[in-house]
Formats: C-alpha cells, sequence, structure tokens
C-alpha cells in the first residue's frame, strides 16, 4: 500500500512540475516524452523499492503486485473514464514498470535486509 501511495504521489508532483515547465517555457511536449518514460520509472521503482523494504521478504512478488496493481488502476480509469483499451505500446510500458517495479522491491528488500544485519 505505501509503495502505491509513493506511485501515485511521485506521479501527481512530477505532472504538476511537467505542466508547469509546458506552460511557461517554450519546451514542447514531444521533446519530454523521453524525460517523462524515466521519471516513471523512477517512480515504480521508488515505489517497487519501498514496498519490499517495508515487507523484507519476497521482493519480486511485492514489487511486482505493486507494479500490476498500477498497471491496472491505470487500465481502469482509462477503460472506465475514456472507453479505450490498451493499445500494444501501453502495454508493452505497463510490462515494462511491473518488471521495474520488481527490481525496486528486490533491491528494497535486499537494502532492508542489510541494515537488520548491521544493527
Amino acid at each position: 500500500m505505501y509503495g502505491l501511495i509513493f506511485i501515485f504521489l511521485f506521479a501527481i508532483i512530477s505532472s504538476l512540475l511537467f505542466s508547469i515547465i509546458l506552460r511557461f517555457t517554450s519546451v514542447q511536449e514531444s521533446s519530454l516524452q523521453y524525460i517523462v518514460t524515466a521519471v516513471s520509472f523512477i517512480g515504480l521503482f521508488g515505489g517497487g523499492f519501498l514496498s519490499g523494504g517495508k515487507r523484507k521478504q519476497k521482493g519480486w512478488l511485492i514489487g511486482g503486485l505493486t507494479g500490476f496493481i498500477y498497471s491496472f488502476i491505470i487500465f481502469l480509469s482509462q477503460y472506465l473514464g475514456y472507453d479505450r483499451l490498451f493499445d500494444v505500446e501501453q502495454v508493452i510500458y505497463h510490462i515494462c514498470y511491473t518488471l521495474i517495479a520488481m527490481m525496486g522491491g528486490i533491491l528494497g528488500v535486499n537494502m532492508a535486509s542489510s541494515n537488520s544485519r548491521t544493527a
């Protein structure tokens, strides 16, 4: 749960920052495409990391579930709000989001485990 909250708060804050940049500068939306994708990956990694660190076991599973639940919420909002399914590009992005969250969960468990060993 903490990971999902982190992901959505991170998304809200980064969306606000990008909208301010787009509004008050001459930057075009197409030039920020890769930066937005990288920031999304960072947010999902952070959410998986936080989830794995809190759980302290099976980081790949808890991180994967965090990424999957995030993707499912986005899918539901897109389907119910806009009456559109994911296209192939979005499916690939959301698979990558789930994998990145898994990696974050694995690292979160390992960082939490190494901290508890030294204390």
